[in-house]
């Protein structure tokens, strides 16, 4: 078998079936590498994403592995604990209007209470669901790259006002500022950080404490940049006006326990669910990339690798 791909779902596998037709021996499924009960790799070239656990003894058994993601922080981990010359490949991007729009979906359904809203039309029921509009809303943009960029954008159309925080500063639509001063200015906070030992668990209890009552946060970068129980403190205390997150502190433990069923295998998972209790609150399964647009994008750039990787030995995007 030429490649082996883990973690696809079923649009994406139709679009990878198409793409490669007959030209290469694969294999696909829908689960990550633990959930596979794969003992040994199906083939020398394996495709990921973000939730798979790829063995340590499989190094000697594999000449690459493709992360189907632009953020590759699951490849420089396996990196740094292997010994055997595995090359290590990500995609280029492909999803940045996609996540961005995202960040800005949920942030005006928990601005304008909507998970509440749906629940109470059962009983067609108003109390209690008074939003906010957006104009003139505060907003800080923690990591202005490419997606926080654009998040920038498309809230500076929605009319509010956004201030940004990087320690890059290459945006010059972009009014940027120091943490200390733009924590409590905010009245919603989106993290679009990519994962770094600096930032990683950035947004603590401490940090998040220093923005006002009633903000909003919202996380589609990596679940590590924000402690699940620190969020869940800050909500039973009130201090959140709203919870939006597609990604979570260790995802492929928790993304394992919910799709079994045994949340009680995992201490993430078991606050994961105490997290959907709570009406202001939204919760995505790390599907911000998923449109059609960005699934095109990111089917395509995979089997364009893969074959690039099978004739070269390598990966354009190598880590």
């Amino acid at each position: 078998m030429d490649v082996y791909f883990y973690e696809v779902f079923e649009e994406e596998a139709r679009l990878i079936k198409s793409l490669v037709g007959d030209r290469l021996e694969f294999g696909l499924t829908d689960r990550t590498i633990q959930e596979s009960g794969h003992r040994q790799p199906p083939a020398r070239l394996i495709s990921v994403r973000t939730q798979s656990v790829i063995p340590l003894d499989w190094q000697d058994r594999l000449d690459g592995v493709l992360s189907r993601t632009t953020g590759f922080d699951n490849l420089k981990a396996y990196k740094q604990v292997i010994t055997a010359p595995v090359a290590l490949g990500y995609l280029e991007e492909y999803a940045t209007r996609a996540v961005a729009e995202q960040a800005v979906l949920m942030m005006l359904a928990l601005l304008r209470k909507l998970p509440r809203q749906l629940e109470q039309f059962r009983r067609f029921e108003r109390d209690g669901l008074t939003g906010k509009e957006c104009q003139q809303r505060h907003l800080l943009v923690v990591g202005v790259g490419r997606i926080g960029g654009e998040i920038v954008r498309l809230s500076q159309g929605l009319g509010m006002q956004v201030r940004g925080v990087d320690i890059v500063r290459r945006h010059s639509f972009v009014q940027y500022v120091e943490p200390g001063d733009g924590l409590p200015w905010a009245e919603v906070i989106v993290c679009a950080m990519n994962l770094t030992e600096e930032n990683y668990h950035y947004f603590s209890y401490e940090v998040l404490k220093k923005a006002p009552t009633g903000v909003i946060f919202i996380n589609i970068a990596r679940g590590e940049h924000a402690p699940l129980a620190d969020l869940l403190r800050l909500l039973k205390e009130g201090h959140l006006g709203g919870l939006g997150l597609d990604v979570f502190e260790e995802e492929a433990e928790v993304g394992t326990a919910m799709r079994t069923g045994r949340l009680e295998k995992s201490e993430k998972a078991t606050i994961v669910a105490r997290l959907l209790k709570y009406p202001n609150v939204i919760l995505t399964p790390h599907n911000a990339f998923n449109t059609a647009e960005a699934l095109e994008r990111k089917a395509r750039f995979s089997v364009e690798e893969i074959f690039y990787f099978l004739e070269h030995r390598a990966f354009r995007n190598s880590v």
